[in-house]
């Protein structure tokens, strides 16, 4: 049975049970920092069974894409070596929300397992919780015998979601792989939860029935859920290797499909030799995980999930060069794994030229440093005696310069029989780490924020700004010089807090606004407005008049102008955000943005440049929206409900229970704080003035809108009636006129050079320069004014010409610089080498050179001593004939 047949029959069994087909979730977890990847099927459901989210469901099936290559389900170095490890693998699950429970839950599997997919009940056996009596009943009424049911402690075979929270006991089925397994000298492997053994887990059944929670004493107890659910997951690759009759998973036939795609391409077969399987089992393995990684957004990168990314792509090429294969193949792997699972997963179809591009692009660039990085660990492994451990300082330059990923180095020089010194490398890297804060210029705001704690989470922190940009409020308090004052006078820098404010702190990549804070005798000149302690709500500027005083009453007045044209920017952003997804797909996400009055700038994932003709695009689909003066919507919701309307919670970021949804309808959804307009048509109009690469796989975009993009447009307006004033045209005359300009300069330059070339040649009326004949061997040493690197090798091929045979030496001064050049006729160059001959030069004049026998070239820093040193070239030819 194939495994895509394994996927359908599964859900649909489940489905005529009343269960709703859930799609798989994407690998990256939605609103779960804490979470590198989804490694289970429950994850996206985890809300769902803490009673955060209602679903209008109770009973789900889903085929979940998992990934265990990180945190405490590291599979990483097992894949390829073990029979059952990978970092990408599917969960086939089954979940009641508060509906069925064990009964239901027990008798599904049994049949599932024994009657659907046919296998014979004497070869599976069960484990259950020490003392779940009621599990162990339901199981005998399945027909299961005692001496096949085990109990385990809570260790292998009870949940829980955490420290507190959901739990409960579970029971899971194993597999008897019989004569499929042999283990020497131990005549019972049999251990209830041993996974490496004869007997292997396919399926976990677990029962949410308690709650743990610290009572008032702090202590943790227990009771029972009003509504207990159930969780469940049993991998696909191994339930497709028991149908398909195999011993380990690599043997199903969408890993073999891969297998056999790499092993083509090496040149080599699968099965006789157990290093090379073994390579071809990790290329298989890292090309689903990096097609599935990359069709989620994941880009590589030199951190967090895009590390992860990296260090598997990385792993795959390594073993791929190990097979022999020397040009880019992964990209091709991941094609086929497109090719067989797009019917199960729509994002792979959707996204198969984006996975192309950027697994090919990863391994290109990889393969640029792969050479040098493994000639310096040769040279280093050969350094080193039997057993010994390659220095953390060279594993971090590895790291570092060659973009190996420290594992990877591991694998190398085990296969060496080394070891590798892990706490140099974290030295190292700690030592990186501390140069970088070093160098990085602090705003100090730690030690500010002390300031303010006295203050706590008070009333100071209310914005009450989006519906207007002036207030009235009471000032609880002032800081001047880092500490707490009661007043303020004029001339002197303060930081004011009041108890409600129209003024946006500075957050979400929005500035903080200007504006005035007016009392009955003072006026403060608002120029920064921040969050410097948790959120309260800090206002910096200068008293420009009088002085201002804790308790008063005050007006506050932000600059209407600027705060407008930062809430075109800032709309304009999600208009941009939704755009780029768009145009360039939905790997695209925000990696940091700034909005101020002046321009936005936005910082995204994209493995390539765009193309100018993409940036038009963008740019006129960002003012189809603009024109079309939408309306926003904006509304408060919890997180759930946000991300049901599509808006995307970005990973590191924490949310509350309520969110603020700021939708242009039917084109973008964000979950943002900021300020907006109220319809897109405020915005004006957006310009894109800059598009480049920041970081691997970063690139960032900035643009101006309102104002700051008419000024921008009239800018060049102008700059173009200048060009047309100098070059005395009208409208598009210019560009034909410049063009006509460079090409009459072209022809200047060549006519130019080629009087150069003619007078040093000798054909001009006072002639060219004379050479000397030296032990028999005519050399010719001279200056030429004026003449750049390239014009010198031009005029030295034409002497030597005229020679015929012989040494030209030539001289150029620019300023404060110099230049050499020596060229050498081939029947010279076994008794004068130009090399050696430069390298006496170019001290001479303060500098130094080199080059190849026949020609070689110097830079220096003395024009002064030039004529000094082509006098020298003559005694130097003569020496070195002698």
């Amino acid at each position: 049975m194939k495994v895509a047949h394994i996927r359908t029959r599964f859900l649909e069994f489940f489905e005529a049970r009343q269960h709703t087909i859930v799609p798989s979730s994407s690998v990256v977890p939605s609103n779960d920092p804490t979470l590198f990847f989804v490694n289970a099927g429950m994850v996206q459901f985890k809300d769902v069974f803490v009673g955060k989210e209602q679903r209008p469901y109770s009973r789900a099936t889903t085929v979940q894409k998992c990934m265990r290559v990180s945190g405490k389900h590291n599979d990483l170095e097992n894949v390829g070596f073990t029979a059952r490890h990978h970092t990408l693998f599917e969960m086939l699950g089954n979940f009641s929300f508060g509906d069925y429970f064990k009964k239901e839950a027990i008798a599904y599997a049994w049949e599932f397992l024994t009657v659907e997919m046919g296998l014979p009940a004497d070869r599976l056996l069960i484990t259950i919780y020490n003392d779940d009596d009621e599990s162990y009943d339901l199981w005998r009424a399945q027909g299961v015998p005692d001496n096949r049911i085990g109990r385990c402690g809570e260790k292998d075979n009870f949940w829980s979601m955490g420290p507190t929270g959901p739990c409960g006991p579970c029971t899971e089925i194993h597999w008897d792989l019989q004569s499929d397994f042999v283990l020497d000298n131990e005549p019972d492997p049999w251990g209830y939860g041993h996974d490496a053994g004869r007997y292997m887990e396919i399926w976990n059944n677990v029962f949410m029935q308690y709650e743990r929670y610290k009572d008032e004493n702090g202590t943790i107890q227990q009771r029972d859920l009003p509504r207990p659910s159930v969780d469940t997951g049993m991998g696909l690759e191994r339930l497709a290797a028991i149908k398909q009759g195999h011993k380990s998973n690599w043997e199903i036939d969408e890993l073999q499909a891969i297998i056999q795609r790499a092993a083509g391409i090496a040149g080599v077969t699968y099965g006789p030799d157990e290093p090379t399987n073994q390579s071809l089992r990790v290329i298989a393995d890292h090309a689903r995980a990096s097609a599935f990684l990359v069709a989620d957004g994941v880009m590589p990168s030199n951190e967090g999930r895009g590390y992860v990314l990296r260090r598997i792509m990385r792993r795959a090429i390594r073993y791929g060069v190990k097979l022999g294969i020397n040009e880019p193949f992964l990209h091709t792997c991941a094609d086929l794994v497109v090719d067989m699972m797009q019917a199960s997963y729509a994002e792979l179809t959707d996204r198969r030229e984006f996975i192309h591009k950027v697994v090919l692009n990863e391994e290109t660039t990889f393969r640029e440093t792969l050479d040098r990085g493994l000639a310096l660990l040769d040279e280093q492994f050969a350094g080193l005696g039997e057993g010994g451990v390659l220095g953390g300082e060279v594993t971090f330059t590895l790291h570092d310069t060659f973009g190996f990923p420290p594992d990877l180095t591991q694998i190398i020089a085990g296969e060496r029989g080394l070891g590798v010194d892990m706490v140099g490398y974290e030295a190292s890297m700690k030592q990186q780490r501390e140069r970088s804060r070093a160098a990085w210029k602090g705003t100090g705001q730690e030690e500010v924020g002390s300031v303010y704690l006295g203050f706590g989470e008070c009333a100071g922190s209310a914005f009450v700004g989006y519906g207007g940009t002036v207030g009235r409020s009471e000032v609880l308090g002032l800081v001047v010089g880092g500490a707490s004052v009661e007043s303020a006078e004029a001339g002197t820098d303060v930081e004011v807090i009041v108890a409600e404010t129209p003024f946006y702190a500075e957050s979400g990549g929005q500035v903080g606004d200007h504006g005035v804070i007016a009392g009955a005798d003072g006026l403060v000149r608002v120029t920064d407005c921040v969050k410097p302690a948790g959120p309260l709500i800090v206002h910096r500027g200068t008293v420009a008049e009088g002085a201002i005083r804790v308790g008063e009453t005050v007006d506050l007045t932000v600059d209407a102008s600027r705060r407008g044209d930062i809430m075109r920017n800032h709309t304009a952003t999600h208009l941009l955000h939704a755009a780029l997804r768009s145009l360039l797909g939905t790997h695209v996400t925000q990696k940091g943005s700034l909005v101020d009055g002046e321009k936005l700038r936005f910082d995204f994932s994209h493995f390539e440049a765009i193309p100018d003709s993409a940036v038009r695009d963008i740019e006129d689909l960002v003012n189809e929206q603009i024109l079309a003066n939408t309306p926003l919507d904006v509304a408060e919701s919890t997180i759930a409900e946000a991300q049901a309307r599509g808006a995307m919670a970005l990973f590191g970021e924490k949310y509350g229970d309520v969110v603020r949804v700021v939708e242009v309808p039917g084109f973008s959804v964000e979950l943002c704080g900021g300020t907006h307009v109220a319809a897109t048509g405020e915005i004006g109009q957006l310009k894109l003035v800059h598009e480049g690469g920041i970081a691997a796989g970063v690139r960032r975009v900035e643009a101006l809108t309102g104002r700051g993009a008419f000024g921008y447009l009239r800018g060049l307006e102008s700059q173009a009636k200048a060009i047309g004033s100098q070059l005395r045209s009208k409208g598009d005359e210019s560009v034909a006129k410049v063009g006509k300009l460079l090409e009459d300069q072209k022809a200047l330059r060549k006519e130019i050079e080629q009087l150069k070339q003619k007078l040093v040649a000798g054909g001009g009326a006072g002639g060219g320069p004379e050479a000397r004949d030296v032990a028999g061997v005519k050399v010719l040493a001279t200056e030429v004014e004026g003449a750049s690197g390239k014009e010198l090798r031009g005029h030295a091929d034409l002497l030597l010409d005229k020679l015929g045979s012989g040494i030209v030496v030539l001289g150029s001064r620019d300023g404060g610089k110099v230049s050499l050049l020596v060229k050498v006729s081939k029947d010279l160059t076994s008794r004068v080498s130009a090399g050696d001959l430069v390298k006496e030069l170019a001290p001479i004049v303060g500098g130094r050179g080199g080059g190849r026998p026949d020609m070689a070239q110097a830079g220096g820093r003395e024009p002064g001593q030039l004529g000094a040193a082509i006098d020298r070239s003559y005694e130097l030819v003569g020496a070195a004939l002698a």
